[in-house]
């Protein structure tokens, strides 16, 4: 057995610490800050195991001047952070043709399929089930015509894939669910999927199996990365502390530490924020409000809504139009009160352009190993990508997945 540095104690992180400590390596799980405080903090807390196909880039020319134009609150974007990603974002726009997407997402599916699955043993052994629901989640429609042609993509997808789901009229789902104010046109059900009322606090429970197994988690600085002899080294609190092997599990920080071992590895980066409110009731399971691009989430801190994508640099000051905009368009359907008195947090999820994550080793050095660019599903995929790459270490590689590799995709 070897040891490990692993750097990221976000979702992915966290659970490929514990996926290598189960194969009788020794961890150390290293981060600037407590485990699930940055990307895995902020999400909706959604494991969705109906994302059977990843988001595509619309190639439709209308969406794409709506887009443009600021019509919709699904997606924001700069100059500037158009113009930065502009080589990510054309390889996101040619693998988003209608058969290239197919593909990636018969990839896609087997990861998603598998993401409760793989949750499930350690949401138990780190004693969480008190933060988790698996009713589902509802897409809301407001509009008729919006509603039929959703019903008949999730009949398709349901069809290519197995995913269960439900078309639930409008006034049938208010009926269930006491929280809405009016009824909607009508509700897509996804069946599959679980959501956790705390993703930061389910990620530190992770860390804290970690530790309860025999690992280390160290306060350290994941761009101090260096080869050391036959391996790596990374400094910390507690000093330098070195391993054999090392596992890049950093999601949009990934790239620029890569980049100083020769690696070029484009990435989109879509900004998203959420904001916690009091709500005099919350929803009986997550919802999307599909017309105003908003998540609304029972959360233990609050009722959370989640925005879409912001297309910003790295470095752009927070704007938070999405959230503002997406409170007032849904305010109509569920009662928003006083907003939790909190920092603003914002989080960028790390796409890749041709929509899958990163596993395996890296292509030039001996005992790094990548797993990140999980996009939006980095919560839903932690589990199942780091019991991938525990898999590839023993020498056990799913062929099913070469599609992750680096060794096939990494410049």
């Amino acid at each position: 057995m070897a040891d490990f540095l692993v750097l990221g104690a976000g979702m992915v992180g966290v659970s490929t610490a514990l996926a290598l400590q189960e194969q009788g390596h020794a961890v150390t799980l290293v981060d600037r800050k407590a485990p699930g405080r940055e990307t895995s903090f902020g999400n909706a807390g959604i494991i969705q195991a109906e994302a059977a196909e990843p988001y595509a880039l619309p190639r439709d020319p209308l969406m794409l001047l709506r887009f443009a134009l600021g019509r919709t609150n699904d997606v924001t974007w700069s100059m500037a952070g158009v113009t930065e990603m502009l080589p990510a974002l054309w390889r996101y726009f040619r693998n988003s043709t209608p058969a290239r997407h197919a593909a990636i997402s018969r990839t896609y599916v087997k990861l998603t399929e598998r993401s409760t699955r793989d949750h499930s043993p350690l949401i138990e052994a780190a004693g969480m089930e008190n933060l988790i629901s698996r009713d589902g989640m509802g897409l809301l429609y407001r509009d008729r015509a919006g509603y039929e042609d959703a019903v008949a993509d999730a009949e398709r997808v349901a069809r290519t894939y197995g995913t269960r789901f439900r078309a639930v009229d409008g006034a049938d789902y208010a009926r269930e669910d006491p929280a809405l104010l009016k009824a909607p046109a009508g509700v897509i059900h996804w069946l599959d999927s679980w959501s956790c009322a705390s993703p930061g606090g389910l990620t530190a429970g992770y860390a804290e199996l970690l530790l309860r197994r025999g690992g280390r988690l160290l306060t350290g600085d994941a761009s101090s990365l260096r080869q050391a002899g036959n391996g790596w080294q990374v400094h910390t609190v507690e000093g330098a502390v070195s391993a054999e092997q090392a596992v890049i599990a950093l999601g949009p920080w990934s790239p620029r530490l890569l980049s100083r071992f020769g690696y070029r590895i484009p990435m989109v980066y879509k900004r998203g924020y959420h904001g916690h409110f009091e709500a005099p009731r919350t929803p009986v399971r997550p919802f999307l409000d599909v017309a105003n691009g908003i998540v609304a989430a029972p959360m233990t801190g609050g009722l959370r809504l989640a925005t879409g994508a912001a297309l910003v640099t790295r470095e752009s000051a927070p704007d938070t139009r999405q959230l503002e905009r997406g409170k007032a368009g849904i305010s109509d359907l569920i009662e928003i009160g006083t907003r939790v008195d909190e920092p603003q947090w914002s989080g960028a999820r790390p796409c890749l352009p041709d929509m899958l994550p990163l596993v395996g080793a890296a292509p030039r050095h001996a005992g790094l190993w990548m797993n990140f660019g999980h996009g939006h599903q980095g919560f839903t995929l932690g589990p199942t990508t780091g019991a991938l790459l525990a898999q590839m270490v023993a020498g056990q590689p799913d062929d099913g997945f070469d599609a992750l590799l680096p060794a096939k995709r990494v410049a």
